[in-house]
């Protein structure tokens, strides 16, 4: 596997890209099943440490609000040639309205456990993955806020160009999967 040099997680703020050989994925931990809403990936991108993806699996604010809780899910499909270097990156944000624009995507909703289980499946059958979202660091250095942005039924802040994504390849027939994640009353 090929890696390019690492970015410094140091350097960057905000919105970022990364490449990396999946470790494993795991259910986020909680003494309160109700407080359960992310999946947590593990990736290997070349830093001493793993890079943790947290993606949400429901939405507790629409939950809490009234509104539906369950994350709408396109997956979009599609062989790969070659594999994209393995590492960390400044990246601007996605806009999944540039994606939709140019690939049939349609979205469909999961109950909470199907795309806990989703997730790692997924995680597990990968070769490599990549991700796009918005760099954090507390304990560990990790990506969230790989969804949509734009306002939702709970929340009314209309991020636009902000969005994050997951991309799983697999060795099989050399597909790949885009997975772009909505919350209730996101466009």
């Amino acid at each position: 596997m090929r890696t390019a040099r690492a970015v410094n997680p140091s350097v960057l703020k905000g919105h970022c890209r990364a490449v990396g050989l999946p470790l494993y994925g795991e259910i986020e931990p909680h003494p309160n099943p109700l407080k359960i809403d992310h999946v947590w990936l593990m990736l290997d991108i070349g830093l001493d440490q793993p890079l943790k993806l947290a993606i949400n699996t429901i939405s507790i604010r629409n939950r809490d609000a009234g509104f539906d809780s369950r994350v709408r899910v396109g997956i979009h499909r599609e062989p790969y040639s070659t594999l994209p270097l393995i590492g960390l990156y400044p990246h601007p944000g996605l806009d999944y309205s540039f994606f939709e624009a140019t690939h049939n995507v349609f979205y469909e909703h999961y109950e909470h456990h199907a795309l806990e289980n989703l997730l790692v499946d997924r995680i597990r059958a990968a070769v490599l993955v990549e991700v796009w979202g918005e760099l954090y660091a507390q304990r560990n250095i990790g990506i969230h806020q790989i969804h949509c942005r734009r306002a939702s039924c709970a929340v009314p802040v209309d991020l636009q160009r902000e969005d994050g994504a997951l991309k799983f390849f697999f060795a099989e027939d050399n597909l790949c999967e885009t997975l772009l994640f909505k919350f209730c009353g996101q466009p």
